[in-house]
């Protein structure tokens, strides 16, 4: 079982009453900070392992205790090396990771540009682009454009009306007589 720097129930009990944290509260990992520089969503995030958004948004908080397994499952979907995920007070991601995730933001401008080129010479210099940054980086291949509208979805998902059900009685509650 994993604890949180919340739970009284863990190793770190000095939990306030009036704020409901830890005065001294611990940080076990950067999975939130991770995840938001290397520009992944939460909702991604989320369908990529395979879990509820609570859960996801549960595990991303830095006070809370993971599994090795947990922080594994998070280092291959944010495809990081594990130590990268590991707090570690006064240093920041390391070189590769860092200029990783910059590329990976530079090639979704330069699709999102692309895309939206109207000029045939503007349409030749951002394919241009496009190629030069895979060149460079050839596991930008997959990257696409910054979603302009929401998120694209597969044929084989569904929208979030199917995470909101009514109640089976709602229909008869509610027809005219």
């Amino acid at each position: 079982m994993a604890f949180t720097a919340n739970d009284n129930s863990g190793p770190n009990t000095d939990v306030s009453p009036a704020t409901g944290s830890s005065a001294t509260e611990r940080k076990y990992h950067r999975i939130a900070e991770v995840r938001r520089e290397q520009g992944v969503s939460l909702r991604s995030t989320a369908r990529q392992m395979k879990l509820n958004m609570p859960t996801v948004r549960n595990e991303e908080n830095a006070a809370t205790d993971l599994r090795i397994s947990d922080l594994m499952r998070w280092q291959r979907v944010l495809d990081v090396p594990l130590a990268d995920l590991l707090a570690d007070p006064g240093t920041s991601l390391s070189r590769p990771v860092m200029e990783r995730a910059r590329m990976v933001r530079l090639m979704k401008t330069a699709a999102a540009i692309k895309e939206q080129a109207s000029s045939p010479g503007m349409k030749r210099l951002s394919s241009m682009l496009v190629q030069q940054l895979k060149e460079i980086m050839p596991e930008l291949e997959h990257i696409g454009a910054w979603h302009s509208v929401g998120q694209r979805r597969s044929l084989e998902e569904y929208g979030r009306v199917v995470e909101r059900r009514l109640r089976d009685d709602f229909f008869i509650a509610h027809r005219d007589d």
